[in-house]
């Protein structure tokens, strides 16, 4: 899908991310932080070339304890350097936590806590990324553009490809799912269907978000609208979401994307739970933005996003791709 900009009418810096790993940094913005008391402790990690599940499955291994019993709040990139929460049960102690060895991650502090880290236990997430080889003055198209995403609502809160899959095929197998039709292989089940179900319903968001733009509809609020923390909730379609009323401009807009997918809402129903549907907001805030200029063709941005929002998509705002940069690999939701 060939996505607009909201800042068509301002140059992108271009250049190359992510030439190396130290050029993309996440750090996790906790919901809470241990208190210091519980049977759970809590370690601050920072790790390189490691994803989160094999962060889990090393330190897990290293401690003695089943994974399925590590919380993490959410996932981060392996081609990255990382900071997160991660949680250990009893009858692990902060002394062996502290003691951990594991190539390519480093525990930064340790402290107790009452409960287990649970998926979604995060406010959001603070990027700093390196832009090199772009072009010439562009730390001021940088903060131009910036600027720009500060005005309400925010930025497009698109879903990143790498929600697609390494292939870019998963939307097209999850429609596949819910229409019936079979898979080439074993049908996919567990992680697998959630991961081409959801990989749909967010391709079907992306879908309504651009003809929102290019309608010139992003920054209104139309009548019949859903409403999520202060901006439009667009659709992530399932077969228990409610439609605004037909006879509405947000109801047409809705119902235009299902008709041109070829899809109803009780499709979804084959997706049981895992399509039960939802609605996501069409911006996000892009917080605490700065721009540090290294020489005329590099500079680092640093910005906050909640979660679920994808640095990428503010990253193709600023350099207007297409660019060079190392193969996606998931981010935090």
């Amino acid at each position: 899908m060939e996505l607009p900009y909201i800042t068509a009418d301002l140059p992108g810096t271009g250049g190359a991310l992510r030439r190396t790993d130290d050029d993309f940094e996440v750090e996790e913005i906790p919901a809470y932080t241990p208190c210091g008391e519980g049977d759970h402790v809590y370690a601050w990690i920072e790790k390189r070339d490691l994803s989160t599940p094999r962060a889990v499955e090393l330190t897990a291994a290293a401690l003695g304890v089943d994974a399925r019993d590590v919380g993490a709040a959410g996932m981060k990139d392996r081609h990255a350097v990382t900071r997160q929460w991660l949680s250990f049960p009893p009858p692990v102690a902060p002394e062996a936590v502290r003691g951990l060895a594991v190539d390519g991650l480093r525990v930064l502090d340790v402290a107790r806590h009452g409960n287990k880290l649970r998926t979604g236990h995060l406010r959001g997430n603070r990027f700093r990324l390196c832009v090199r080889n772009a072009e010439p003055g562009c730390a001021e198209r940088a903060r131009a553009i910036l600027a720009r995403l500060a005005e309400p609502p925010g930025s497009p809160n698109w879903y990143g490809e790498q929600r697609f899959g390494a292939r870019g095929d998963n939307a097209d197998a999850g429609r596949a799912l819910l229409r019936g039709e079979r898979l080439p292989g074993r049908p996919p089940r567990g992680r697998q269907k959630r991961l081409l179900i959801s990989a749909y319903q967010s391709h079907l968001f992306n879908e309504y978000l651009r003809r929102r733009i290019e309608q010139g509809l992003y920054a209104e609020v139309l009548d019949g609208e859903v409403m999520r923390g202060g901006v439009p909730g667009g659709p992530m379609f399932g077969h228990k979401l409610h439609l605004p009323p037909p006879d509405t401009a947000a109801g047409r807009l809705e119902r235009a994307v299902l008709d041109a997918a070829g899809v109803a809402l009780a499709d979804f129903a084959r997706g049981g739970k895992l399509a039960a549907g939802t609605r996501r907001a069409i911006a996000v805030d892009v917080g605490a933005a700065a721009v540090e200029p290294v020489d005329d063709r590099t500079f680092w941005v640093s910005f906050d996003l909640p979660a679920g929002g994808y640095a990428t998509a503010v990253m193709r705002e600023l350099v207007k791709p297409p660019y060079p940069s190392r193969e996606p690999s998931p981010e935090t939701s």
